[in-house]
């Protein structure tokens, strides 16, 4: 069953405004994250893409975290009742670099919100549209796709396996999402959200068998490994979680260029798909 619910009708069309400065000292603590090779981030240089969700971050005061870490719903987010909120997917066009140290400007927009009933409960889907300006140029559209949900079952931690061969021409990484990583994304990003750093909480509360790493980190490390490998510009960028990732053991990206894209893939320990994501080039 599907629906649209009426009390939120209110909150279809409504926007969100907000400027940033683009400092580099963020993109500066971001390159030290990811070891970013064209560091250092100064004035004048452009961002490179994804990292503008290290700029433009929430500002709701102490007062007004929920328990989970979230600012509470109910003012540019619709006050939805369902507890576990995740951030499931997107997708991105990259018209020009936002340059650092340059006024910007972000318009946000709640396009749609759908309820949904199933199986596995009750779902709504919240889909944000995001416009990025600078010097009155449009920089990047974005939308994003904003799920909440019920508590479910607690989910058994991940049996590791030995990763298949990747597929010729593919580049690979292995990454081990420690509580450093974690740490510093949630800095980085001035995210609250208590599953990723408060283990008692994350595992008794939200029924998580650890830490869980963050979809845009994710999403992130994907796309930094096709960066790395490509001269062509990054024009476009789409991704979807598919299965929660934990601190509990490595798990796997794999990049593979095909024609005027490149296939994405993060791999968790027990071989299975946890984020499915492609980048276009220009």
């Amino acid at each position: 069953m599907t629906d649209t619910p009426e009390e939120y009708d209110a909150w279809i069309g409504r926007t969100d405004l907000l400027d940033d400065d683009l400092s580099p000292a963020q993109a500066q603590a971001a390159a030290a994250t990811f070891e970013a090779p064209d560091a250092p981030f100064t004035q004048g240089a452009p961002l490179p893409p994804l990292w503008h969700w290290f700029y433009f971050l929430p500002r709701a005061p102490q007062s007004q975290l929920g328990d989970d870490g979230h600012p509470q719903r109910g003012g540019f987010m619709p006050p939805i009742p369902l507890p576990r909120r995740m951030f499931a997917g997107a997708r991105l066009r990259f018209h020009r670099p936002l340059i650092l140290g340059k006024p910007a400007h972000r318009e946000g927009v709640i396009r749609t919100i759908t309820r949904k009933s199933g199986r596995s409960g009750s779902l709504a889907f919240v889909v944000v549209g995001y416009r990025y300006y600078q010097e009155d140029q449009l920089c990047i559209e974005e939308e994003q796709d904003i799920v909440y949900r019920e508590p479910g079952a607690p989910l058994p931690a991940p049996v590791p396996v030995a990763f298949p061969p990747a597929p010729e021409g593919a580049w690979v990484r292995v990454v081990m999402p420690d509580t450093r990583l974690l740490f510093r994304f949630s800095a980085l990003t001035f995210n609250a959200h208590r599953i990723h750093y408060d283990r008692p909480y994350a595992e008794h509360e939200e029924g998580y068998p650890g830490l869980v790493v963050h979809g845009p980190l994710t999403a992130v490390l994907l796309l930094e490994l096709a960066r790395r490998n490509v001269i062509r510009p990054i024009i476009g960028f789409s991704f979807r979680g598919q299965a929660p990732l934990f601190d509990l053991a490595p798990f796997r990206l794999v990049a593979l260029p095909v024609a005027e894209r490149i296939e994405l893939e993060a791999q968790a320990p027990d071989g299975k798909t946890a984020l499915s994501a492609t980048a276009e080039l220009g």
